[in-house]
C-alpha cells in the first residue's frame, strides 16, 4: 500500500492518505488508539498498512459521537479478538442518548409552538409554567405526589401497579396541547393541597387501612374500574350491577364488614365528603389523549361512573341519593385520589 522499501509510511503520509490533519493522527497516537509501527533513525513516527483501517475505525465511532474512552474500549475488545460487547454496549448507549435528545427537542418545540399561538397578554404566565417543566419531561413529581397520596403501609407491588395506571407518561411526540396539559398537572401536583397545611389531603380509607387492608382495597377497586371503563368506552349509563357490586366490596373487604344497604348508604357519604383532585384526571386524559378521539377512561371517571351507579342504586332501591349539594365527580381511594 505504502510505496517505501519498508512498507511503512510517515505521520504525513498517513494523515494525507486517510484525509485527515496531521494534528488528529498525532492525538489518536498519543492517546495509545493509534499505535506506531517503528520509529525513523531521526525518531520520527512510523505507521504500517494496518493502521489506515485502524484510523478510518477510529474516525467513525467518533463520527457517531462516541467518547474517546468509549473508542479506547471498543479497540481493545477488537485487539483482544473478544465478542464486540463494547461496541454493542456503546451503539445502544447512544441511540438512548440520542432517543432523549430527540424527544428534548420534539417537546421543546412544541412548547415553543404553545407559547407562540397564545394570545401576548397569557405568554409571560404560559412560558412560566412551561418552563418549570424539564425537557424531555419526567415523571417523578406524579410518582411522589402519589406515593405521598397512597396509604403509607401499602405494598411495593401493589403501589407499582396503581402507579402503572394513575402516573401519565407524557408522549415523545407532543402536540402542543399535550405539553400545557402535562405542565398544568405538574404544577397540580407540586403545590400544597388545599386546606391540609401542606400535607396531601387523604381519604379516610387510606388513613384507616394498613398493609394487607390496603392491598385488598386497590385490588379491588382496580377491578372494578376496569368494568366501569368498559361501561364507559360503551357509553354506558351509571347503574347497578358487576362494577358497581365489586367497587363497594372493595371497602367493605377494607373495613371488615359486609356489603348491606346501610353500608352503602353509609359508603356514599363518606365518598363525597372525601377530598377531590379530579383536575388532575382531567390533565391526565388530555395528555394521553389522541386527536379528535374519545378521552379513554381513567381512574377518576371510573370512579365518578361508579358514584353515579351507587347513587342510582339508592335512589332506586333504597329511595335515596347524595345530596344535591354534593360534588358528582370523584376519585375515592385511588379513584377520588384522582
Amino acid at each position: 500500500m505504502f510505496s517505501s522499501h519498508d512498507g511503512l509510511c510517515t505521520i504525513g503520509e498517513l494523515a494525507e492518505y486517510a484525509g485527515v490533519s496531521v494534528k488528529t493522527v498525532r492525538f489518536y497516537s498519543d492517546g495509545g488508539l493509534l499505535p506506531e509501527a517503528a520509529r525513523s533513525t531521526g525518531g520520527h513516527r512510523r505507521y504500517g498498512p494496518e493502521a489506515v483501517e485502524r484510523l478510518g475505525l477510529i474516525r467513525s465511532l467518533r463520527g457517531l459521537d462516541l467518547p474517546v474512552a468509549e473508542v479506547r474500549r471498543i479497540l481493545d475488545e477488537q485487539d483482544a479478538g473478544e465478542a464486540p460487547d463494547a461496541l454493542e454496549a456503546a451503539v445502544d448507549g447512544r441511540l438512548r442518548v440520542l432517543g432523549s435528545e430527540l424527544r428534548a427537542l420534539r417537546w421543546r418545540e412544541a412548547a415553543l409552538q404553545l407559547v407562540r399561538d397564545c394570545p401576548p397578554a397569557e405568554r409571560p404566565d404560559r412560558l412560566r409554567l412551561v418552563g418549570a417543566v424539564a425537557a424531555p419531561p419526567s415523571t417523578a413529581a406524579l410518582v411522589r405526589f402519589w406515593r405521598a397520596w397512597l396509604p403509607a403501609r401499602m405494598p411495593a407491588r401493589s403501589v407499582r401497579a396503581f402507579l402503572e395506571v394513575a402516573v401519565a407518561e407524557p408522549p415523545d411526540d407532543p402536540r402542543p396541547a399535550q405539553v400545557l396539559a402535562f405542565a398544568r398537572l405538574y404544577a397540580f401536583v407540586t403545590r400544597p393541597c388545599d386546606g391540609s397545611g401542606g400535607g396531601p389531603c387523604q381519604p379516610r380509607a387510606h388513613r384507616a387501612a394498613r398493609a394487607r387492608e390496603s392491598a385488598v382495597l386497590y385490588a379491588g377497586l382496580a377491578a372494578a374500574y376496569d368494568l366501569a371503563g368498559g361501561e364507559l368506552r360503551r357509553g354506558g349509563v351509571p347503574r347497578p350491577g358487576e362494577a358497581l357490586d365489586g367497587f363497594v366490596d372493595a371497602y367493605a373487604s377494607t373495613y371488615g364488614t359486609r356489603d348491606t344497604p346501610g353500608f352503602r348508604r353509609r359508603l356514599a357519604g363518606q365518598l363525597a365528603a372525601d377530598p377531590r383532585i379530579d383536575r388532575y384526571w382531567e390533565l391526565t386524559a388530555e395528555v394521553r389523549g389522541a386527536p379528535g378521539g374519545r378521552p379513554e377512561p381513567t381512574p377518576g371517571t371510573a370512579h365518578d361512573w361508579l358514584l353515579e351507579a351507587l347513587d342510582a342504586h339508592l335512589s332506586t332501591v333504597l329511595g335515596e341519593s347524595r345530596p344535591r349539594g354534593a360534588p358528582s365527580t370523584a376519585t375515592g381511594a385511588a379513584g377520588r385520589a384522582g
